[in-house]
C-alpha cells in the first residue's frame, strides 16, 4: 500500500507520449496520424475525479482493498506506463522497494527533518528539488 501510494503521488514517469501511426476517431473528433499525444500521468494520479477529494494527500489505505478498488478507473494508476510498452523495470523497481523497506523499517524509525521543504520538480523523473532530509533513529 505504501509503495503504490508513493508511486501514485510521485510517479517515476510523469507523462507518457505516443505518436499516432494512423488517424484515430475519438467521439466526434478525428486525430490525424503523426500527431504526438501526451498522457499526463502526474495529473491523472492527482485527479480528485479519480481518487476523491483527498487526492493530494498521502493515504496508503486507499489501496487496502486492492488496486482495482483504490480508484474509479483501472487506468488511473499508471506509474510505469501501461500495455505492451510498460516500463521493463517495473517488477525490479517494486521488488527493490519492498526489499529496502523490509530491511530498514524493522530496525529504524524514519521521520522527515524539520528542515524538509516539499518542492517536487519534474526532470527525467519527478524528484524532490531540495532532497529529502530525514531523521533516522534506531528502534530498541
Amino acid at each position: 500500500m505504501i509503495i503504490n501510494e508513493s508511486l501514485r503521488l510521485y510517479p517515476p514517469v510523469v507523462m507518457i507520449t505516443r505518436k499516432l501511426k494512423r488517424a484515430v476517431r475519438v467521439g466526434k473528433f478525428t486525430i490525424p496520424s503523426g500527431i504526438e499525444l501526451v498522457q499526463p500521468t502526474l495529473a491523472i494520479h492527482h485527479d480528485p475525479g479519480q481518487w476523491g477529494n483527498d487526492a493530494n494527500l498521502f493515504k496508503p489505505k486507499r489501496f487496502s482493498q486492492g488496486l482495482m478498488n483504490a480508484t474509479r478507473s483501472p487506468m488511473a494508476f499508471l506509474p510505469f506506463g501501461y500495455g505492451p510498452r510498460t516500463c521493463l523495470g517495473l517488477n525490479f523497481a517494486i521488488l527493490e522497494s519492498k526489499l529496502a523497506l523490509s530491511m530498514i523499517l524493522p530496525r529504524y524509525a524514519l521521520m522527515p527533518s524539520p528542515s524538509y521543504h516539499h518542492a517536487p520538480i519534474v526532470g527525467i523523473t519527478l524528484a524532490p528539488q531540495h532532497g529529502v532530509p530525514i531523521i533516522i533513529n534506531p528502534l530498541q
